[in-house]
């Protein structure tokens, strides 16, 4: 048993298949299905089932896919930390949502980067429920998601909350059909359950949903007037959004979103990712204290929905 063998265990395990998992670590299907044999030899079980649609996973199979998961982390994690140790940086592989990535994260990232140039940093977009798999599954280091998480092999560290708004063309919606389509990303999207109920508390039913896959697709339509969003009042008052939207507040239950920063449990927590969070953590307490002194008590001028309780209509 080496890291090799691992690594070839956990790809079969997460693919289902030896193509794909051949596929996925650059190698040919021979070399997988040979080293999957020689394991099975030497532990003297059968790891996978082979089955017509592909390989299926024995409960002894489950187990060793398991430790290889934590061990090629840990192997990883020791990388990282060998790397900083010497002063070569480190690398840290960081996901967001896409409106957090796109609205929260930019001045961070280039403070980030002037005071820690040597570190290698990726940021990976999706939606909330990817986002929590891929740190589960080690491919993240950590990731930016919303709403409450409860799983015990994450840590979660509120970082701060989103005021979701109800975003609407500043042009109006002139047809009923327009006032019943919800542009929304998938169903993984953490905004979109929320969107869903508020559509509902606002009498809008039945309503249909058009999926997208990009941010800036989903407001250059509503823009458009083809339909309404949910969307984090910080991207809509943001440019060109401002001019070409205009952001109805929801009732305070379905308003108010946390943005949490989650990784394992039993990650180690590198010099990177702390100096990350710290800078991160600092900017949005100065933004956010801004913004509380340019609006005052009352909040953001931006019209209302109308979406008060379950008598809202807007």
């Amino acid at each position: 048993m080496d890291l090799a063998g691992l690594r070839v265990v956990k790809a079969v395990a997460d693919t289902g298949s030896v193509s794909r998992a051949a596929e996925a670590l650059n190698c040919v299907q021979s070399n997988v299905t040979a080293r999957i044999k020689r394991l099975e030899e030497d532990l003297g079980v059968d790891l996978f089932l082979r089955l017509s649609r592909g390989m299926e996973p024995t409960p002894a199979g489950r187990v060793l896919s398991g430790y290889a998961d934590r061990v090629l982390r840990l192997v990883a994690q020791a990388r990282d930390a060998v790397a900083e140790a010497a002063g070569r940086g480190g690398r840290l592989a960081v996901g967001s949502m896409e409106s957090t990535a796109a609205v929260r994260l930019p001045p961070i990232l280039a403070r980030f980067h002037r005071d820690h140039p040597d570190v290698e940093l990726t940021i990976t977009p999706g939606p909330t429920e990817t986002l929590l798999g891929d740190v589960l599954g080690g491919r993240l280091d950590g990731a930016f998601v919303g709403g409450e998480v409860a799983h015990p092999d994450l840590t979660a560290r509120r970082i701060f909350d989103e005021e979701l708004v109800l975003a609407e063309p500043a042009a109006g919606l002139t047809t009923d059909s327009a006032r019943r389509t919800l542009l929304a990303f998938g169903r993984a999207c953490a905004y979109r359950g929320r969107a869903e109920m508020a559509m509902r508390e606002a009498g809008r039913v039945p309503f249909r949903v058009m999926e997208f896959g990009a941010l800036d697709a989903i407001l250059g339509c509503v823009g458009a007037g083809m339909g309404v969003t949910v969307i984090p009042r910080s991207v809509v008052e943001r440019d060109p959004w401002r001019e070409l939207l205009v952001a109805r507040p929801l009732p305070q239950a379905l308003g108010r979103m946390p943005t949490q920063f989650v990784r394992r449990t039993d990650a180690i927590e590198t010099a990177s990712l702390r100096a990350f969070l710290d800078a991160f953590s600092g900017d949005i307490a100065s933004v956010a204290h801004s913004k509380k002194a340019a609006t005052g008590a009352t909040g953001s001028p931006t019209s209302r929905a109308g979406l008060n309780g379950s008598s809202a209509a807007c």
